[in-house]
Parts: structure tokens; sequence; C-alpha cells
């Protein structure tokens, strides 16, 4: 085959599209469509065990629900591209949580000051993670695991003797319980439907010019029209309850945001480079100890903005902020969805997915009125299976070269 035919389009359209997503299925690499399979079959089985999980009020909290976790979830995706992991976002979020709410309402601190603050607080306790990792080379989940004990005892000094502090401020409390009215929603999806179109239309263009395959106009407006048809429902939905939530959007935008670093930059190919392989990415001249670190700054400011939107919607901090199973759901989502735990490969976007998938199961489970034993049971079981999946793909690939 000549150069010229291996960088023309692919013929068929959305058939050569169905095939492709085929062949990535028997290679286990359609992890996003495997993951909306599985939130397909857990949205009927609770349904059918209680019609209520589907309604409009329910669907709106659980996306309420989720928003620190997935938040939390795309910093933690930055780190597993690497190959690392970072064990202390739990104890980051509520710390940072703590101190917000602590400079708002004791100090009387002005609002956004305080979550200026608390961000900055996790970029300074990521670049400490990531300075330890690369400068001592010590296991990165050794200095996390560490860490978060100290930065939970540095909460609770923080909080005080009485270990809770309300929130009433309302830009903070407004992160989460502002909804949109319903024409301000669909605004807000057609935006979205057609920033996914310019998007796809320019990467489209990008392949071409540089000689590569591209998808054909036929698959690209095939891709929109899905991604259009799930906003249009998403606003739909929320509509029919208290319309679009504010806290929702910044969800998207911080994916989106991210998702544009990692697969359109530079530093994101950096990040894919490294975590494939360190010892090849430092011989093509990418300085691997200055990516490690911005990732764990990264990583850590987004575990304070997750705390920050936990805080807005609890309306307080307390001691067991952070705590409890939000690690878990915050690592175990994205492994769930497809990134690897050995680095190198995954997206941003499974962050959101499995966010979904893990709050679907608990949203569910609390409906049915489970034990909370059940829920952790349940989700340790779709954790290991997932991660199972994954190392048998990865040997699979191995094998094969």
């Amino acid at each position: 085959m000549s150069a010229e035919q291996e960088s023309r389009p692919p013929a068929g359209g959305v058939g050569e599209m169905l095939r492709g997503i085929g062949r990535k299925l028997a290679q286990g690499e359609a992890g996003p469509l495997l993951v909306l399979l599985m939130v397909a079959v857990i949205w009927t089985f609770f349904t059918l065990q209680n019609p209520r999980f589907l309604s409009p009020g329910n669907l709106t909290n659980l996306m309420l629900q989720q928003a620190a976790v997935a938040t939390i979830s795309i910093g933690v995706v930055l780190v597993l591209l690497l190959g690392e992991i970072d064990l202390s976002v739990g104890a980051v979020s509520g710390l940072c949580a703590s101190v917000m709410a602590v400079l708002m309402m004791n100090r009387h601190v002005s609002s956004v000051l305080a979550v200026l603050a608390a961000l900055a607080l996790g970029a300074v306790i990521g670049m400490f993670n990531g300075f330890m990792v690369t400068r001592f080379q010590i296991p990165s989940f050794v200095v996390t695991l560490a860490g978060s004990l100290s930065w939970v005892g540095l909460q609770l000094y923080v909080l005080g003797e009485t270990g809770t502090v309300n929130i009433s401020d309302k830009f903070v409390t407004g992160l989460t319980y502002t909804f949109f009215p319903p024409v301000v929603g669909w605004v807000i999806a057609l935006l979205a439907i057609g920033l996914a179109l310019a998007t796809s239309l320019a990467t489209r263009a990008r392949r071409k010019a540089a000689g590569l395959q591209a998808d054909s106009m036929r698959a690209l407006i095939f891709r929109v029209a899905v991604i259009g048809a799930a906003f249009v429902a998403l606003v739909y939905v929320v509509n029919q309850d208290r319309g679009l939530p504010l806290v929702v959007v910044i969800v998207f935008t911080l994916a989106f945001a991210f998702a544009y670093l990692t697969e359109r930059t530079r530093f994101g190919r950096h990040i894919f480079a490294v975590g494939g392989n360190a010892e090849a990415a430092r011989r093509a001249g990418i300085k691997i100890n200055n990516v490690r670190v911005v990732v764990f700054m990264l990583c850590s400011m987004l575990a304070a903005a997750g705390g920050v939107l936990a805080a807005s919607r609890l309306l307080a901090v307390n001691q067991s902020s952070g705590a409890s199973d939000l690690l878990l759901m915050a690592i175990a989502g994205p492994v769930i969805a497809g990134t690897s735990l050995f680095g190198g490969r995954g997206t941003v976007w499974s962050a959101l997915l499995g966010a979904l998938v893990i709050g679907s199961i608990a949203n569910g489970m609390n409906l049915l009125a489970f034990p909370s034993s059940a829920k952790f049971i349940v989700t340790g079981a779709v954790l290991i299976a997932a991660v199972t999946i994954e190392s048998v793909t990865r040997m699979r690939r191995q094998g094969e070269r």
C-alpha cells in the first residue's frame, strides 16, 4: 500500500466507524463504549427495582453528588497517565476545604480569596509530592500515603475544637445550588455541541494536513450527533427538575480544558511519553522531573477544587471531610472507565464516566436502602474486575508485539 493510500481517509463512513469500534472491543480498547454499556445495565437494573431512579430529580441529585468526585478524578487521571498514583487526594480535598471555610467564616476573609487560598494550598502540597518523588526517588504511593496522614492531622488542627464549620457564604454555596433557567440550559447545550463540532473539524483538518489517517465527514458528523444527543438529553432531563446546575457546567469545563491539555498540547504529549516510557522520554529531551512535578501540582489543585465543591454541596466542612470512600471513588472511577494503572493510556473523560458508574451504583443502592457494607463490596468488586480486564488486555497487547 502506498503512502497516499495509507493517509487517505477511511471509506465507508459510519460503517467503517462501527467496524473500528468492533476491532477496539476485541482488543479491549473501547473503554468509553464499555462504560456506557455498563451504565445502561446499572440504570436498567435499578429502574426495575425502583422507578424513581430515572426521575429528573434523582438524576439531578446524582450529578450534584458526583461533581466533587469527578473533579478530583480529573487530577487522578493526570497522575495515572504518568504511571504514578496519589493516595492523598481525599485528605488534600478535606484540608483545603477546611482552610477555605475557616478563612471565610471565622476570619471573615473574602470568599473569592478563601477559595484561591485553598487552591494555592493544594498546589503547594502537590509541588511537595512531586519534589519528593523526583528528588529522592521515593515511590509516589509512599509519599502520598504518608502525606495523607499529615494532611488529616493538619485538617483537625485547622478546624479546632468544634470540628465543624457551617458555610453560608452565597458565592460558595452558589457553586452547587445555582440552577440555570431552561433557555440558558439550551443555549449552553448548543454552545457545547458547537464546540465539539469545531474541535472535531479542527482535528480532522490537522490530521489531513499532516498526511495522517482522518475520519470521513460522515463518521465525524455521526460522532458529533451522538455527543449532541447526550447534551440534549442532559438538558432536557435537568429542565424537568430545577434546571441545569452551575456545578455541572464547571465540571464539564474542567474536563474539556484538561482533555485539551493532554490531547492537543506539547505538555500533554510529554505526559503520555513519560507514562509510556520514562527513559525513552528522557533521551528524547523531555524534562521528565518537571512534568511529574507539574502533574502532581495539578492533581492536588483539582483535589482542592473538589473539596470546595463538596463543601458547597454539604454547606459545611467537618473532621470527616475528604474521608470515607472519597479516595476510593476518585481512583476507582477512572480505572473502571479505562485509564491504565500502568501509565501512558487513558483519557480525562474517563474521570466523568467513572464517576457516573460509581455514583450510579451508590445512588441506586441508597434508593434501595442497601447497607453501606454492600456499597463497598460492590464497588470493590467492580474495581477488581476493571483492573483485571486492564491487566489481561495489557498482557495481550505485549504478547502481540
